[in-house]
């Protein structure tokens, strides 16, 4: 901290920044600026771990107590809390880090947010200007190396440019399609002072997002919606990511279109609507794939029609004319022939479409997706032990379906989003395009941290949940309230299961035979824990779990030889699916 100066007239103790500050000029350390730019950016928190390039600015921490720093375990943790808290808060997350080891510790949440565009501002250390490209200790060339997974990344090399790459890094993080930007410090850049000055506004002629829809393409495609008959809504992410929730609901309420949400898409479109399809692909439900290919008019908006969506491309959805609806260009038009282009934002683009949209029945096309429903409906689970199914369906009854839901990766992501029906918008997170394993923890933690007024449950596997469950110690440290529900079957479940379907039967490196006693395991941490083993017993823990004032671990013993249907094998059509257990032999036409 700088030097203490005493106004005479009040006696209150002021630091160096603050005397400047009074005389209109600020002359700051480049840590100080860091802080300073945050807290007009409105941080106030961040997720990070210090080191020797970084310290600088944790030395600078307790001048602004505004800012809240969570010690985390270790950095990877640190990336995916803050992609929790923003996914949850709307805001950007922020995560720090030093150089060397601590910045590409950030990799995979980097590249995670990347995919799933998600706000994060990283702040790394960097090993002195003079020591750039010297192998010196600890040194990364962080930039590099984030190049390809971050929407923008800034090394900087001079102390007064911090204030405008700061304003710059948090508008681009934000805006548009919104993703991560790193900012690399160089240690003496954060010792070295300035003047501070910080731009009210934020000009970059290179980047520019379009906003509007173009008005002849939205005309267009109310007239494909009138001439439809057999329409489809398929929302994604980023519906979520503009609060699009009236306009998806009011255009399908007037137009009659059932809506499917893609797995980042969940949460867009309350779960208990009647037109609410749930989830396509791989492992959504088999009476949408089946509407899929009866459909005429398909409308993605906010998606990026990726391969979990489609199946082989060549047979997805061959019957229908596709309106693309995404606020990313590169992305309309990049898997699937585009009928009428639309590059907006979702929620304007959405309230401009609803006025030309005519208010029509459909009759005929809704009774043909109730008997498709009722064709090929969603399984409970075939095994003799604990379904997991069933523990998913009892805690969405114990919470309404209004707690915040984070998963990581894998057969408990997939089972949480086929049977928790979600009722608020924006209550699902989890790693989508990247597939994240060990992503469920920390970001349940973040989210929690961003709202501590609302349950959080962690649906958990076994596998994921060990990579990173050393931030149980900074979840008690806080006392975060998160709520853990580990789907415990002692393996990787979809590698398991994709080697059972698709390798004969040959399990390699896909079963765990020394998982520890995760009771014991909470207990150690000072957490409440229960075992459950039994279907009867389900309900009831998760009513003790969620009655504690604090962190709670419920370890669920579920059938090891579940599996997740339907499956769409990885290259076909979504209508080529095994549905169930005796749909294995349908896969002889695959060998």
């Amino acid at each position: 901290m700088g030097r203490v100066f005493f106004y005479p007239r009040k006696g209150a103790p002021v630091t160096e920044r603050q005397a400047k500050e009074s005389e209109g000029v600020l002359h700051l350390t480049g840590a100080q600026m860091v802080c300073e730019s945050l807290v007009r950016e409105g941080t106030d928190i961040m997720f990070g771990l210090p080191g020797g390039a970084i310290l600088p600015l944790y030395q600078t921490l307790p001048e602004y107590p505004q800012l809240r720093h969570i010690l985390v375990r270790h950095e990877q943790n640190a990336g995916h809390a803050a992609d929790g808290y923003a996914r949850a808060s709307g805001k950007v997350g922020v995560a720090v880090a030093t150089s060397g080891p601590g910045a590409t510790n950030l990799v995979t949440p980097l590249a995670t947010a990347m995919m799933d565009s998600v706000p994060i501002v990283a702040i790394t250390g960097q090993v002195p200007r003079a020591a750039i490209g010297r192998d010196a200790f600890q040194e990364t060339d962080t930039t590099g190396i984030t190049l390809p997974i971050t929407k923008h990344n800034y090394l900087v090399m001079d102390t007064a440019d911090i204030p405008q790459i700061m304003s710059e890094a948090f508008h681009i993080a934000r805006t548009g399609r919104p993703g991560p930007v790193l900012i690399d410090l160089p240690r003496d850049v954060l010792t070295e002072s300035d003047d501070f000055d910080y731009p009210e506004h934020v000009d970059l002629p290179s980047y520019k997002p379009t906003m509007e829809g173009h008005g002849q393409m939205i005309k267009r495609a109310a007239q494909l919606i009138a001439d439809s008959q057999r329409p489809l809504l398929m929302v994604g992410h980023g519906a979520i990511i503009s609060g699009a929730f009236a306009e998806v609901r009011e255009i399908a309420e007037k137009a009659q279109i059932p809506v499917i949400t893609t797995l980042l898409g969940i949460g867009s479109f309350s779960g208990e609507h009647i037109l609410s399809m749930g989830m396509p692909g791989m492992h959504g439900q088999a009476y949408n794939n089946w509407a899929i290919d009866r459909a005429d008019l398909i409308i993605g908006v906010g998606m990026r029609f990726d391969d979990r969506v489609t199946g082989r491309l060549s047979a997805f959805a061959p019957n229908a004319k596709v309106i693309h609806i995404d606020i990313d260009p590169a992305e309309v038009g990049k898997n699937v022939r585009v009928t009428v282009p639309i590059v907006g934002d979702a929620k304007r683009v959405l309230h401009a479409l609803e006025k030309q949209v005519e208010q029509v029945s459909r009759p005929e096309w809704m009774s043909e997706i109730d008997a498709m429903r009722a064709e090929h409906p969603l399984g409970s689970g075939h095994g003799s032990g604990l379904r997991p199914q069933h523990v998913v369906r009892e805690l969405c009854d114990v919470t309404d379906g209004r707690a915040i839901v984070v998963t990581g990766v894998g057969q408990h992501q997939m089972w949480a989003a086929q049977h928790y029906v979600f009722k608020e918008p924006g209550s699902w997170i989890t790693s989508g395009g990247l597939g994240t394993m060990g992503f469920e923890v920390p970001a349940a933690m973040g989210a929690a941290f961003a709202q501590p007024n609302r349950p959080v449950w962690s649906i958990a596997g076994d596998g994921g949940f060990q990579m990173t469950m050393s931030e149980l110690a900074t979840i008690v440290e806080h006392n975060v309230p998160v709520k853990f529900a580990i789907l415990n079957n002692n393996n990787l479940g979809l590698v398991r299961q994709l080697q059972d379907l698709f390798y004969g039967g040959s399990r390699v490196a896909s079963g765990y035979s020394a998982n520890p006693d995760f009771v014991k395991l909470a207990e150690a941490y000072g957490i409440w824990a229960k075992h459950v083993t039994d279907e009867p017993q389900v309900r009831s823990a998760i009513e003790e779990a969620a009655a504690v004032d604090g962190p709670a671990i419920i370890d669920f013993h579920v059938e090891p030889e579940e599996n997740v249907y339907p499956h769409v094998p990885a290259g076909e059509s979504v209508f080529e699916m095994i549905e169930s257990p005796a749909g294995r032999e349908a896969l002889s036409w695959l060998t």
